[in-house]
């Protein structure tokens, strides 16, 4: 969380869509997700399959021309201290996301312990290169975004779709990403905070490549259908991760927490 959500600041920065244009284009994904039809426990929702199927085979196709060869030239070259900080680094700029999201969902126990965290990483981690939060305070890190956001308000997931870069995803939470580069705290706090968050996001999305090359490998080219079985994890996995937010019979645990194990890293948060 959507091989480039986490990758959210670099797309933000790259394709840099007006204000009015991002707002429109999410207003558009968010009335078709709430028009669609919500989908039943295990059901797979995919009207647009023929369309993913092109996005998929051109995801596929930068992995392997870019994200893949260029992540294990990242791992096997950059030390792992300095890429676990920039990851860390990464990580931190999520916060004060993670904690307007904490608040539109009602949820202030976590809004406080997030805005703890960022504080706490932000000064004594030396600007989220590392992470005392965590060891020290044993304040884990409880990251969320505006799909979750929204599952929360009572929007159905909509159909699945595969975005370019992002990667897998749903209605619902393609509207969470486009938010999220829209209203991301730090790029309006900080002058540079866009260009900051954008230069720390790259080498993340690369170490999470090439620390979870195994398994990224065994979806992506070692299964017969790249594309159902990407969907199936992603499916699944997301709505585990989201059942302790909506209904109990929304709840899947059959992989247990693949959803951050591989998204989180990959396809999930930047």
């Amino acid at each position: 969380m959507n091989y480039l959500v986490q990758n959210r600041s670099v797309i933000g920065r790259v394709v840099k869509l007006p204000n009015l244009r991002l707002c429109g284009l999410a207003g558009a994904v968010l009335f078709l997700a709430g028009c669609a039809a919500p989908g039943a426990p295990g059901e797979i929702n995919d009207p647009y399959e023929k369309a993913n199927r092109v996005v998929h085979a051109v995801n596929k196709g930068a992995d392997r021309v870019f994200f893949r060869p260029t992540s294990q030239l990242y791992g096997n070259v950059v030390p792992r201290p300095v890429r676990t900080s920039l990851s860390n680094a990464a990580n931190n700029l999520s916060g004060p996301r993670s904690v307007m999201n904490d608040l539109l969902q009602g949820n202030v126990e976590d809004a406080g312990h997030n805005l703890s965290r960022f504080l706490i990483n932000s000064t004594i981690g030396v600007f989220g290169l590392f992470d005392p939060a965590s060891g020290s305070f044993g304040l884990e890190d409880r990251e969320t975004g505006f799909g979750d956001t929204l599952a929360v308000w009572g929007v159905q997931e909509g159909a699945y779709v595969e975005t370019p870069l992002f990667g897998p995803s749903t209605e619902r939470d393609a509207v969470g990403i486009f938010v999220d580069i829209l209203t991301n705290p730090v790029s309006h706090i900080f002058e540079e905070g866009g260009e900051i968050a954008a230069a720390t996001s790259l080498p993340s999305v690369l170490n999470s490549r090439f620390e979870l090359a195994d398994t990224v490998d065994g979806l992506l080219y070692e299964s017969a259908d790249s594309y159902s079985q990407l969907r199936l994890f992603y499916l699944e996995s997301r709505r585990f991760e989201l059942s302790g937010q909506t209904a109990a019979e929304n709840a899947f645990d059959p992989y247990e927490n693949l959803y951050e194990e591989v998204y989180e890293g990959l396809y999930d948060e930047f």
